[in-house]
C-alpha cells in the first residue's frame, strides 16, 4: 500500500453559520454515508462545506493506510514535485480546491479579482487579501440551487427603478434617468450608466439606505399580508434576505443582479470581476487556489465597497447566459466535461447506468479527486492489490496517469464528479 497512487480521502468539514443544519445538508449526508460507524451528525449544527484537496486551513487526510505522509498535501509534495514550486509552497501542489457546499442562508455579495488586481490587493492589505492569485470558480448544482449572478439586462433594472421608488430615491433621479436613457444605446453607454447607478447605491450613507430599506420592507410586508402579488418588486426574495441580514445594503442588490435557478447538473462559472452571491441549495464547487474575495454586503466579514464597485464587469446579460453547460466527452458516453477557460481546473460528471457492470475511470495527465454522489462500486487500482469500496460520500485521490477499474452495484446508477486539470 505504501506505493499506492490511488487512495481514499477523509475530508475536513467547515461549520460556517450559513450552512444547512444537520441532515438537511448534503455535506452532512455525504459525510455520514461515507463512514456511518464513525460519523455522528448533530442536527442543530451547520454543515456548510466539505473540502476535498489541500489547503493550509483544511488538508484532506489519507486514512487507514501505511502511507507515511498522512495528509494529501504532504503526499503530493513528496510524490508529485512536478506541479511547480509556487503552487507547492502555498497549496500543497494541487492548483485547485474541490468542495461540496450546503447553503442555508445567503453568502456575501462578492467578486473575485483577476491576477493583476489580486497582486495589488495582497500588497496593500494582506490581512484581507492573503495571496496574490486569482480565484475563478465553478458551481455545479446537486440539488435545486439559487444564486445571484451578473448584472441583469438593463431594461429589467430600469423596470425596478420605476416599480421600487425606494430604490430610485436611494440612487437619485439624475443617475436613474441616465440609466433609463441608456436603454437601446451602445454597450459602453449602458455599462457606464449602470456603473454610476450601482456605485451610488453601494456608496449611499448608512442612514439613507437603512431608512429606504425599512420603508420598502414595511410596504412589501403589508402587501403580502393583504394577499397582493409582490413579484414585480422581487418581494419574496427581499423579505427573505432582510430576515437573514436586516438593514443590509445587500438587500437592494437583488434589483441589479440576475436570480439564477440551477437544476441538478446545471452549472455557473464565475470568472474575475463577476458579481455574485449564493443564496440556497447544495453544489459541488471547484476553484483556483486562493482566498481572495472582495465583499460588499450580506456578510459580517470585511467589506470593501470601493474596490468592488471599481472592479466589476458592468456588462448586463440575461440569467440564461450565466449557465455554463458541460460538453459530452468524445470517447466516453458516460462523461460530461465542465471545462472553464482557466488552466487550473475542470470538472467531469460521470454518470454510469446500473445496467453497466464494469466501468473504468480513465487515466488523465493530472492528479484528480473523485467524489461519489450516488451509487456503489468496488474499485481496483492498477498499482495496488487492495480493493476500494466506493459509495455515496466516498472521496478518492487519483494520481496522474492512473486509472481505476470499477465493478458497479446493480442497485442504482453511479454518479460521480471528478476535479482535475485538463493539460
Amino acid at each position: 500500500m505504501a506505493d499506492s497512487r490511488v487512495f481514499l480521502l477523509s475530508c475536513p468539514v467547515q461549520h460556517y453559520a450559513w450552512g444547512k443544519l444537520g441532515f438537511s445538508s448534503e455535506v452532512a449526508q455525504l459525510l455520514a454515508n461515507s463512514d456511518p460507524m464513525m460519523v455522528q451528525i448533530q442536527e442543530d449544527k451547520p454543515y456548510a462545506e466539505m473540502w476535498m484537496g489541500t489547503h493550509p486551513r483544511g488538508d484532506a487526510v489519507i486514512p487507514d493506510t501505511d502511507i507515511s505522509e498522512k495528509t494529501l498535501g504532504k503526499w503530493i509534495a513528496n510524490n508529485l514535485p512536478c506541479l511547480g514550486n509556487s503552487v507547492k509552497k502555498t497549496y500543497g501542489n494541487l492548483p485547485f480546491l474541490f468542495k461540496v457546499l450546503s447553503v442555508n442562508t445567503a453568502l456575501s455579495i462578492q467578486a473575485h479579482p483577476n491576477k493583476e488586481l489580486a497582486a495589488k490587493l495582497h500588497a496593500q492589505a494582506p490581512e484581507h487579501y492573503p495571496d496574490n492569485n486569482h480565484k475563478p470558480e465553478m458551481a455545479i448544482a446537486l440539488t435545486p440551487f439559487q444564486a445571484l449572478c451578473g448584472f441583469r439586462p438593463v431594461q429589467e433594472i430600469v423596470d425596478f427603478l420605476q416599480k421600487v421608488p425606494e430604490l430610485r430615491l436611494l440612487i437619485g433621479s439624475k443617475a436613474a434617468e441616465e440609466l433609463e436613457q441608456s436603454v437601446g444605446q451602445d454597450l459602453q453607454t449602458i455599462s457606464s450608466a449602470l456603473r454610476v447607478c450601482f456605485t451610488k447605491m453601494m456608496k449611499s450613507e448608512k442612514e439613507d439606505f437603512e431608512e429606504q430599506l425599512h420603508i420598502l420592507v414595511k410596504r412589501i410586508s403589508q402587501e403580502v399580508a393583504e394577499g397582493k402579488d409582490v413579484t414585480d418588486c422581487n418581494g419574496a426574495l427581499l423579505l427573505k434576505l432582510h430576515e437573514q441580514y436586516p438593514g443590509d445594503i445587500g438587500c437592494f442588490i437583488i434589483y441589479f443582479l440576475n436570480l439564477v435557478m440551477l437544476k441538478p447538473g446545471e452549472a455557473i462559472f464565475l470568472e474575475a470581476n463577476e458579481p455574485h452571491a449564493y443564496l440556497n441549495g447544495d453544489c459541488v464547487e471547484c476553484m483556483a487556489c486562493s482566498d481572495n474575495t472582495v465583499r460588499a454586503g450580506l456578510t459580517p466579514k470585511f467589506i470593501d465597497v470601493t474596490t468592488l464597485c471599481d472592479m466589476l464587469n458592468y456588462t448586463p446579460a440575461p440569467s440564461s447566459s450565466k449557465l455554463f453547460p458541460p460538453v459530452a466527452d468524445e470517447v466516453d458516453p458516460y462523461v460530461f466535461i465542465y471545462n472553464p477557460p482557466v488552466p487550473e481546473f475542470a470538472v467531469l460528471q460521470i454518470k454510469v447506468p446500473s445496467t453497466t457492470r464494469f466501468y473504468t475511470v480513465t487515466n488523465i495527465e493530472s492528479a484528480s479527486i473523485l467524489l461519489v454522489v450516488k451509487g456503489k462500486a468496488k474499485g481496483n487500482p492498477a498499482v495496488s492489490k487492495s480493493e476500494l469500496s466506493l459509495q455515496r460520500g466516498t472521496v478518492v485521490f487519483i494520481a496522474a496517469n492512473e486509472f481505476l477499474s470499477l465493478e458497479l452495484s446493480p442497485e442504482e446508477d453511479l454518479l460521480m464528479f471528478r476535479a482535475c486539470c485538463l493539460l
